[in-house]
């Protein structure tokens, strides 16, 4: 009887785990139980593209597109099994990132005369929601056909130092002509901050194919939000023109990535958020194009939020090995989440991260794929 509780419970709600609450099915791979509760592994897919998400962490684990030769690439990275999952060393690979993505000065806010404390899990601040982020929920799952997968999860008042019970709905679809959208919703019943995206992590020329840096990049921002030595926004907006941050024109990541200048010595590469213009396609901003050298694989990121973080896969170490076999080397993948700005709870210039009980929160972002002529 308690089991049936909880997981007619799950299949509204969701449940909030950490690493140490594994039990492991009899079967390997992705069908696991983790607290009594079911993980899978959910596949959509048309006759163009091809997306393998769990939902444990709400996470993108393969997304397999044509390249100039029409052969199918995985051109995210991911592990082989749940396993892989719950021991990396890396414990963001794919995952949807909540409550707050991105980093919160000294794990502190205030909402309305209220002051809040998170837990501080990136040296003195709060990174991705803290201790136990959203990458450690098992989400309920829906799977209405080939094409759509329904994720949902309650996060509840007070949750890693955050008020307001969250409702919130993470849908992921394969559209035809090769895109992935990401489509967000939240509700709340106090007044709370909100900023959620996803952390996959991209190579064009396929998983494991080496490093990132011979990729040409553009992004369609004029601007970007200068940090301190904590990767924590500094509440200034600063041209990118004259620095290494400047990818208005495509660039080759690796051009300018050690660069002796004071925009990108943080975490020996590019961990910054750009601020996006308002170039438009399907009433989204078109923030970023970027292409595969070996592959031609191009990818266009499309987005209703205001900023995105641009990662390098700077901290990648070799510690955890891909779905291939290849290990996760450094500057072998790279990130672009879509989002608000980092800190934007404590910055009163920033766009707003406060979600109030008579709003609906919504955002989505798309990830389309092509071949480079």
């Amino acid at each position: 009887m308690k089991t049936l509780i909880i997981a007619l419970f799950v299949a509204f709600f969701g449940l909030n785990v950490s690493n140490n609450h594994l039990k492991k099915a009899s079967n390997s791979g992705f069908d696991t139980i983790i607290n009594n509760l079911p993980v899978k592994l959910y596949i959509l897919k048309n006759k163009n593209i091809e997306a393998k998400i769990t939902n444990y962490g709400g996470r993108l684990v393969s997304l397999q597109v044509p390249n100039r030769k029409r052969k199918m690439v995985n051109v995210v990275v991911g592990f082989l099994s749940m396993s892989n999952y719950i021991k990396a060393t890396e414990p963001y690979y794919g995952a949807t990132i909540g409550r707050y993505g991105n980093r919160i000065a000294k794990g502190k806010f205030t909402l309305n005369g209220n002051s809040y404390t998170l837990f501080n899990n990136n040296g003195p601040n709060t990174l991705h929601g803290g201790k136990v982020g959203f990458q450690y929920v098992i989400w309920a799952a829906q799977q209405p056909n080939d094409s759509t997968l329904v994720l949902k999860y309650l996060s509840k008042d007070g949750e890693e130092g955050y008020p307001g019970n969250l409702n919130v709905t993470v849908t992921y679809s394969v559209c035809s002509g090769q895109g992935l959208k990401i489509e967000y919703q939240a509700t709340t019943d106090k007044p709370t901050v909100i900023n959620l995206t996803n952390h996959a992590f991209f190579n064009l020329n396929g998983e494991g194919s080496g490093t990132i840096l011979n990729h040409f990049l553009q992004i369609n921002a004029d601007k970007y939000t200068p940090v301190d030595s904590t990767l924590i926004p500094t509440g200034k907006l600063e041209n990118v023109k004259n620095t290494p941050l400047d990818f208005t024109k495509f660039t080759k990541i690796g051009a300018r990535i050690n660069a002796k200048n004071k925009q990108v010595i943080y975490g020996n590469g590019y961990d910054h958020n750009y601020v996006l213009g308002t170039k438009k396609k399907w009433g989204l901003n078109h923030a970023a194009t970027i292409y595969g050298d070996k592959s031609g694989i191009q990818l266009n990121v499309y987005t209703t939020e205001p900023g995105m973080q641009f990662y390098s896969g700077n901290f990648m170490a070799g510690s955890n090995t891909f779905s291939n076999g290849i290990k996760d080397n450094c500057r072998t993948a790279f990130c672009l989440e879509t989002q608000h700005f980092p800190n934007s709870p404590n910055q009163a210039n920033f766009p707003t991260t406060t979600l109030k009980p008579s709003e609906v929160f919504k955002t989505m972002s798309l990830y389309k794929f092509s071949v480079k002529p």
